[in-house]
């Protein structure tokens, strides 16, 4: 039996594009397929010109072709959309994109807002590694950097690339499984965000509303330190969210701490959790150091009334690879820290998503 283009066309049903988790046939983006005896030739139509995913597409179609009776030779290009392309497929990709009104998470996602009282705590060290370790469980991923005064995540995640923008949608860049939206994209390094709350909203909005997640299993959101119009903004817009509210050892860490949880119960949000960060140093010998005092996780987890799911120690590798762009979960899974935040990730998803709660604020 001789091969045809609907053999070809079947197999590369296979082949998905990891920005958009779907298949390139259905997608649109194969193009000038052509069957000679056992020669097959085709186009990739990719959504910018300089894509990095070129290897991978590449790896995917050799791989879905070779394994076709009768494919001997195969003959792959790759070309860039136009613009006109690029705002169809954003049509095409719109319907998809689920979710609570204006929101483009599906329902089924768990959001998880990372968060705390006062800076300087590690909480976008620990939001940057707990997407990470997600991602590494197989988890779909992405994490929305709403830090817009501070934000850090495509720092700590090594992302250089800039979102792909279809005419009015952005497809997140991704750092090995984790698609990544930030303030920082749009704006210069160094440069100076002065936002009145109106701007603010709109722009979270537009995050979560003009951005395709497409498929998550999980969104992780770095929420800005305190209790201001990030907040109240993000508590509207994701009704479903829970909170983890990080602190360190300190006491004074932990009283303002529990502000946010506090906010967080009146901004139609749900905490679920405490996690202490920087809890103490670990040495070689197996012995603990309390750098930082001790006890605030479990004081404000008690005023609080929550649990605390989880105690980080301090480790200045963590800091070291958040700088190289690497989260020490990727990099070295095997230190203290990295074994704490895996099982952190592992226990989130061994409870249900916590229910919704009546918001307190207009």
């Amino acid at each position: 039996m001789s091969l045809s283009p609907e053999d070809v066309v079947d197999a590369l049903q296979g082949v998905i594009d990891p920005e958009l988790g779907r298949s390139v046939v259905d997608l649109g983006m194969v193009r000038d397929l052509r069957v000679d005896g056992g020669a097959v030739s085709l186009t990739i139509m990719l959504t910018a010109a300089a894509s990095s995913l070129r290897a991978g597409f590449e790896e995917q179609v050799v791989g879905a072709l070779s394994v076709v009776s009768g494919v001997a030779r195969i003959s792959l290009s790759f070309d860039a959309m136009s613009d006109a392309e690029r705002s169809e497929l954003a049509v095409r990709l719109r319907p998809a994109a689920g979710g609570e009104p204006g929101v483009s998470v599906d329902s089924s996602t768990r959001v998880l807002l990372v968060a705390s009282g006062k800076g300087g705590v590690g909480k976008s060290s620990v939001a940057a590694n707990l997407a990470a370790a997600f991602a590494l469980r197989g988890r779909r991923t992405g994490i929305l950097d709403a830090d817009v005064y501070g934000f850090s995540i495509p720092r700590m995640l090594g992302i250089q690339e800039q979102p792909v923008v279809l005419g009015d949608l952005a497809i997140p860049p991704m750092s090995d499984g984790v698609k990544v939206m930030s303030v920082g994209f749009f704006l210069g390094e160094g440069s100076l965000v002065i936002w009145r709350g109106p701007m603010l909203h709109r722009a979270l909005q537009q995050f979560l509303s003009d951005v395709y997640w497409g498929d998550l299993d999980v969104l992780v959101v770095d929420m800005p330190p305190g209790t201001g119009d990030v907040a109240l903004t993000l508590g509207q817009f994701l009704p479903r969210s829970e909170v983890l509210v990080v602190t360190t050892p300190q006491q004074v860490a932990q009283e303002v701490a529990l502000r946010a949880v506090e906010m967080a119960r009146k901004g139609n949000m749900t905490p679920i959790g405490v996690v202490e960060n920087m809890s103490y140093l670990e040495r070689e010998d197996g012995s603990r150091e309390e750098l930082f005092g001790s006890g605030g996780g479990d004081r404000l987890a008690e005023a609080a009334g929550l649990p605390l799911l989880a105690r980080i120690p301090f480790d200045p590798q963590l800091g070291a690879c958040a700088d190289a762009g690497s989260p020490i979960v990727r990099e070295e899974p095997g230190r203290p820290g990295s074994r704490a935040l895996f099982a952190l990730a592992d226990a989130l998803f061994e409870t249900p998503i916590a229910e919704p709660q009546a918001a307190a604020i207009p």
